[in-house]
């Protein structure tokens, strides 16, 4: 008992000096994860490429688009049996990750990679309206388990990496550091974690600085604008409020879809996704616009700018169409997509209030980035993520407040509706699934250091450690105030802004975390 005791002491004292030990590992899972993601983006360039290639190949030729929609029918079969085989590898990815740093799910990191790498390739491939983000985000952080797993690191550093690495991930994607790290903190951790921000920032920046060495420094969408006078900032408010109604009906469809999908039991899973490839060919050869994850829909935004009716038609369109393709359970993502609904919101809305109110034509532009910050918002709930994800892909600092105006009214509004947050509720029905957490019973009794932040307005601010039940399997090892450690007690108070330390069991560590976020966060 004595040394176990003395082990726990040691390992506490090693997470207090490890600085320099959270730089490398950061600089390790940037790495992995930046190369894995250059992979990813590479195949998703080259499977969109041919897929134009094979639809104009195709189009006018009754025999040859019948053999394309049969070929991808049997993608579709093949994709199917991919997922039977590594369930966590399909739909977007993000929730699957955030299901394992809350200790839901344990999956083979190399088996996650291979599958999804596979799976989602081919589903672009065949057209679906499906992004790269949520993928990058899983690769980035299994490639980090692996690194870990190879590094015998422990489980505590293994999960931190995993974070880190998805934030790595989310970077490489959309060159954007600072939104990869924050998206860590906002949307998985739901708490300050210093030891996570600091392995989390140069784990960004590296898979950032990787990506740029393949793809370039140039940013995603550059524009110069004119500032939106101040006497019209009462349309940003409106903007927001439709943002926000527009994401808690993208939220409610899109979770329609999927127990939709899934109600139709009569029908295999390789018949019923090989259904929806063989429609998707037949959406590529009427709308080709609305394809994959939305590239072709924002360049044909910009160089043309379209009527308002066409703006709408392909907007509705790409909202049906994302909703069905997800619905499916493809192996993809719905960010980029989510942006680029986003654009045609926005645009819509500016060519609306220019035309209405006589405006500057070159405040257009300020409504199509501003429409993608704040459907980012009222879609994930991270109003601070999408600023700086919108931000860091266009390099214009001029509508820093525009853009935290939206968003967060946008944010406001989506929650006042009462939908949840959208990888909340995927993440729920995943862990629902009985069938998807088929490793996660395989745990040593290894003890896991979990770091929370108590908030304002926390139930427990005030309390004494004995007078809140914790739960026997939890000890709270380290209290931290205004930089200065505190040795816990039973008398010790409890303060708003206080870093507590907690050391939990990985047998329980699901239900103990989940218990120990509605204890802190006084929910």
């Amino acid at each position: 008992m004595k040394e176990k005791g003395k082990s726990t002491f040691r390992k506490i004292e090693y997470h207090r000096k490890e600085s320099f030990y959270l730089i490398v590992r950061g600089i390790e899972v940037g790495i992995a994860a930046g190369l894995i993601c250059v992979l990813y983006r590479f195949l998703l360039s080259k499977a969109e490429e041919y897929l134009y290639t094979v639809i104009d190949y195709v189009k006018g030729n009754p025999l040859k688009t019948a053999l394309w929609l049969f070929a991808l029918a049997l993608l579709g079969a093949f994709v199917s049996f991919i997922i039977k085989w590594e369930p966590l590898s399909g739909g977007s990815g993000i929730p699957q990750v955030t299901g394992e740093v809350k200790g839901y799910f344990n999956p083979k990191w190399w088996k996650i990679i291979f599958a999804k790498l596979i799976g989602s390739t081919v589903s672009v491939f065949a057209g679906l309206s499906l992004g790269r983000e949520g993928p990058s985000v899983q690769f980035g952080a299994m490639a980090a388990k692996g690194v870990a797993r190879a590094t015998k690191a422990d489980k505590t550093t293994e999960l931190r990496m995993i974070s880190c690495g998805a934030g790595a991930g989310m970077s490489a994607a959309f060159n954007s550091p600072l939104a990869g790290i924050m998206f860590v903190l906002e949307e998985i951790q739901h708490t300050f974690d210093k030891a996570i921000l600091c392995m989390g920032i140069v784990a960004t920046i590296t898979a950032d600085f990787v990506s740029k060495i393949f793809f370039g420094q140039g940013t995603v969408f550059s524009y110069d604008t004119d500032p939106l006078p101040l006497q019209y900032y009462w349309l940003l408010i409106i903007l927001g409020i439709l943002l926000g109604v527009f994401g808690a009906l993208h939220n409610i469809i899109m979770v329609a879809g999927q127990n939709l999908y899934k109600k139709i039991r009569k029908v295999p899973p390789w018949l019923k996704l090989a259904l929806v490839f063989a429609a998707s060919g037949i959406v590529g050869l009427c709308i080709p616009q609305v394809l994959c994850g939305g590239h072709s829909m924002v360049d044909f935004l910009l160089s043309d700018h379209p009527t308002i009716a066409v703006m709408t038609v392909l907007l509705i369109a790409k909202f049906f169409f994302g909703a069905f393709s997800f619905s499916s359970g493809a192996p993809g993502g719905t960010l980029y997509p989510l942006t680029v609904l986003g654009t045609y919101i926005g645009a819509i809305y500016g060519e609306a209030v220019i035309r209405a109110f006589n405006l500057n034509e070159g405040l257009w532009d300020e409504f199509v980035v501003l429409g993608m910050a704040g459907l980012f918002a009222s879609i994930v709930r991270a109003p601070l993520t999408g600023v700086i994800v919108v931000f860091e892909i266009t390099g214009n600092m001029n509508s820093l407040l525009p853009l935290v105006a939206v968003s967060l009214v946008s944010y406001a509004a989506a929650n006042m509706l009462g939908v949840s947050p959208f990888y909340t509720t995927l993440l729920e029905k995943i862990t629902d699934n009985k069938n998807s957490n088929e490793e996660s019973t395989k745990k040593t009794g290894e003890k896991i250091l979990q770091t929370y932040v108590v908030p304002t307005g926390s139930s427990i601010n005030g309390k004494k450690i004995s007078e809140i039940d914790w739960g026997k399997h939890c000890l709270i090892v380290s209290v931290e105030r205004n930089e200065v450690p505190i040795t816990p007690k039973g008398d010790t108070v409890i303060n708003e802004g206080d870093e507590l330390v907690v050391l939990v069991s990985q047998r329980r560590f699901a239900r103990d975390r989940n218990r120990l976020e509605k204890i802190i966060n006084g929910e």
